[in-house]
């Protein structure tokens, strides 16, 4: 085999040897590429110092303006609306003219009770006169019953002596029989004259409130303002029909304003307590220090699940509130002692906050006991928890992730 042959089958194995070789280098050269390290994050927080104190809280109501003496005036019998002469907010005096019904609709009421008044007043005259007639009678009948008597025993001797007939007793003694009828009934006639005058009086009362309603109706139906007032409600029109007892206009009297609020079931007790000790407890409106401070006047007669209702007294003058109205309040409580004030950053979910130890987060379940103000203005939420010692660090930044072992760190760290 020549040079050349040799050379052609050595090139091919030479070419692949020096391709292993120039991959080998490659791979050997690669630099080396260094494991990420994990670490945890750190998340920044602020810190309030815990505080023991004794402050008075204040807590956030929402309270509706009611009036104890609303008046709802309603239609004393059915009719027609003649003529209405006031209208919704209307401002109205005692004695002003409100409502006018046809009177006409109360007419022909009247007539006839005055009707069944005077037929029950004549019927206890007839009575009384046939009473006095019964008694004149009565004697009477007795003189006759007597006769009648004598007259039996003389024929009764004279037949004895058989010198009278026997048809003359018998009639003798048939009269005697009429007679005693007629004496027994005179005298159940002035026997009953107690019982069937007493039942005509009763019907006369019966008939007196019969008119005394009609003549009331009538009245009723031009109403007026029973004090000064105003007006909440027209429910009527000048042409409308109403029923027995329909709604016409209801009003207020501005001096008898007062304000329902709900009280949490958590404050009852403490409120509870401070109006069994005589404490003035004061509420105020938000923005309406025109309306001055509001003293609880009293707790509702029933508490419900989710607390009780409170009455706030409410000195307003004319025009400056309305029932049905909804005002903000703030109620100041009773001082609580052992309390925490913090943020309401610093609040989860209204009993949670979190205390930091050792740069970790820590969960306390806490009560909350209502709201005061810092000296710098800012509201507080005051809480209260065994496992809070005075000194502890208190996270004030809201942390959507926040758990138990969190790490952070503070602004000081």
């Amino acid at each position: 085999m020549t040079s050349r042959a040799q050379a052609r089958l050595i090139l091919p194995f030479l070419v692949l040897l020096l391709s292993a070789v120039i991959f080998f280098s490659l791979v050997n050269s690669k630099t080396e590429r260094q494991k990420p390290v994990l670490s945890e994050k750190i998340w920044q927080i602020d810190v309030v110092t815990a505080k023991l104190q004794e402050l008075s809280p204040a807590l956030t109501l929402y309270g509706r303006i009611e009036s104890p003496e609303q008046l709802k005036a309603a239609a004393p019998g059915g009719g027609i609306v003649k003529n209405v002469f006031v209208r919704n907010g209307a401002r109205v005096s005692e004695g002003q003219r409100l409502v006018t019904l046809d009177r006409r609709d109360f007419d022909a009421a009247l007539l006839q009770a005055e009707a069944d008044l005077r037929d029950i007043e004549n019927q206890i005259a007839e009575l009384g006169i046939r009473h006095e007639s019964n008694k004149s009678s009565l004697k009477t009948e007795r003189n006759l019953l007597a006769l009648a008597e004598t007259e039996v025993e003389r024929l009764v001797k004279l037949q004895q002596q058989n010198l009278s007939a026997d048809t003359a007793l018998n009639s003798a003694r048939s009269e005697l029989g009429r007679q005693q009828l007629a004496v027994t009934s005179r005298e159940l006639d002035v026997d009953s004259y107690p019982a069937r005058q007493q039942i005509l009086i009763a019907r006369q009362d019966r008939a007196k409130a019969q008119l005394a309603q009609a003549r009331l109706a009538m009245n009723r139906s031009d109403l007026r303002a029973p004090f000064d007032a105003i007006v909440s409600e027209v429910a009527v029109a000048a042409g409308d029909r109403v029923s027995l007892g329909q709604l016409l206009i209801s009003l207020f009297p501005v001096q008898a304003l007062e304000i329902r609020a709900h009280l949490p079931i958590n404050y009852i007790e403490s409120v509870q307590q401070a109006i069994a000790r005589g404490a003035q407890l004061e509420a105020r409106v938000a923005g309406r220090d025109d309306l001055g401070s509001l003293p609880v006047l009293r707790l509702a007669g029933e508490a419900e699940a989710t607390g009780i209702d409170v009455y706030f007294d409410i000195d307003a003058a004319e025009d400056q509130l309305r029932p049905g109205e909804l005002l903000p309040l703030s109620l100041r409580l009773p001082a609580e002692s052992n309390v925490y004030a913090v943020p309401y950053q610093a609040i989860y979910g209204n009993s949670r906050i979190y205390l930091v130890a050792e740069q970790r987060l820590k969960a306390i379940e806490v009560i909350t006991v209502g709201q005061a103000r810092g000296d710098d203005g800012q509201v507080l939420v005051l809480i209260r928890s065994d496992a809070i010692s005075p000194g502890d660090q208190i996270s004030v930044t809201h942390l959507p992730n926040a758990v138990s072992g969190l790490k952070v760190k503070t602004g000081d760290d």
